[in-house]
């Protein structure tokens, strides 16, 4: 069937360098990333090289500060790189995220000492990170995880395992919440852990449904040693960082929903205007054309939705109710689009000669990374009601 090239996103965007931006991530999208996503996906290949790419060209560090290596970009442009990456592959716009979300908590809580000597690296030097907060048995109750850093001198001694870490295994480095204290939330410190300290390992990757070429997999910390010039921010104070973090971190998962959501309205419409039933093309019949609309006006909707909770964060207003609510419909959008891109291909959308089934598969996770969808809709509600009677 011939290739029709789907329409690009026509995007509201604050600067001619953010529109430059834009222009030099579709062409690394186009020729670097698409290409070969179908086939390195189906391989369960990361394609590491393309994040050295990403780092060579600046676009690692995009939201921190340009004194570091940052890009200095307002989240509402880092975001629309994020969905312009996950559209080309899940995979590469994904693992964008999870790198800044684990270059987080050092570039916002670190010492200005700590800064100076890791972010330059961690932004433009090559490096990539992983975000360990999850555990075999606290997920969702992230607060009761149970991997320990016990001080002796000037170290600290972390014992535990990590679970559903992104890029486990291969990260250069590990943003690791451990407790130090009490039970709850108020007993846990973050630490910054090299990804070649001795100690450290990763399990076999997760066996996935989808998103095969981004390995996930536990991390297990046996007695790592990290002195205490690699603690981030004050003793205690892990938990309310990586919660900071997850709030920034679900506007990326919110557009790379986005992305995956247009990548699959693209090939819907790609599709019907080409395949031909009854002597026209099938996107002439009416009902598949209002499918279309309803992709595409779903899609605007949560494109809308995070432009306006990264504007809010831009400007230093509270955003978390925002970034709980495109998270929330983002994904869920993802998963619908996906889903009607599928039968809107018939036959052929469940086959793997059509990218549709895989951004189905790709979109379900999504739902779930970062807090799932229930938990979206219980911050929600707290910002609404009020806490939950004990």
């Amino acid at each position: 069937m011939p290739d029709r090239a789907p329409q690009q996103v026509d995007r509201q965007l604050p600067t001619d360098e953010a529109r430059d931006l834009i222009s030099l991530v579709r062409d690394i999208a186009q020729r670097e990333i698409t290409p070969s996503a179908a086939e390195e996906e189906d391989a369960g290949r990361f394609p590491r090289e393309v994040f050295t790419l990403l780092s060579d060209a600046g676009l690692l560090g995009l939201p921190y500060d340009a004194e570091f290596g940052g890009g200095e970009q307002p989240y509402e442009v880092y975001l629309q790189v994020l969905e312009e990456l996950a559209a080309a592959r899940l995979t590469v716009g994904l693992g964008l995220s999870v790198h800044t979300l684990a270059s987080y908590a050092l570039a916002t809580y670190g010492t200005k000492e700590q800064q100076t000597e890791h972010l330059p690296a961690m932004l433009g030097g090559g490096l990539l990170g992983a975000y360990c907060l999850s555990e075999p048995a606290s997920g969702s109750d992230a607060a009761s995880l149970r991997t320990k850093a016990v001080r002796e001198g000037d170290d600290w001694v972390i014992t535990g395992t990590k679970a559903w870490i992104t890029h486990g295994g291969i990260a250069d480095f590990y943003t690791v919440m451990a407790r130090t204290g009490e039970d709850g939330p108020r007993g846990i410190t973050a630490f910054l852990v090299p990804g070649d300290a001795e100690g450290l390992s990763a399990a076999v990757p997760e066996k996935k449904m989808g998103l095969k070429g981004s390995p996930t997999a536990q991390v297990h910390l046996d007695g790592v040693r990290v002195p205490d010039a690699r603690r981030i921010g004050e003793e205690g104070q892990g938990f309310a960082i990586a919660l900071s973090a997850l709030e920034s971190g679900r506007l990326g998962i919110a557009a790379c929903a986005i992305g995956v959501a247009q990548a699959a309205l693209d090939e819907a419409v790609s599709y019907a205007a080409e395949r031909r039933q009854f002597g026209k093309p099938i996107v002439d019949f009416q009902g598949l054309r209002f499918m279309l609309a309803d992709m595409a006006t779903q899609i605007e909707a949560g494109r809308a939705l995070y432009l306006t909770a990264a504007r809010l964060r831009d400007a230093g207003l509270p955003f978390a109710k925002q970034a709980a609510m495109a998270k929330l419909h983002c994904t869920d959008t993802a998963m619908r689009v996906t889903t009607d891109a599928v039968q809107i291909l018939g036959g052929y959308g469940y086959t793997a000669d059509f990218p549709a089934e895989r951004y189905m598969r790709e979109a379900k996770v999504l739902q779930i990374v970062e807090g799932t969808n229930q938990i979206q809709r219980m911050v929600i509600a707290r910002h609404l009601a009020g806490p939950e009677e004990r």
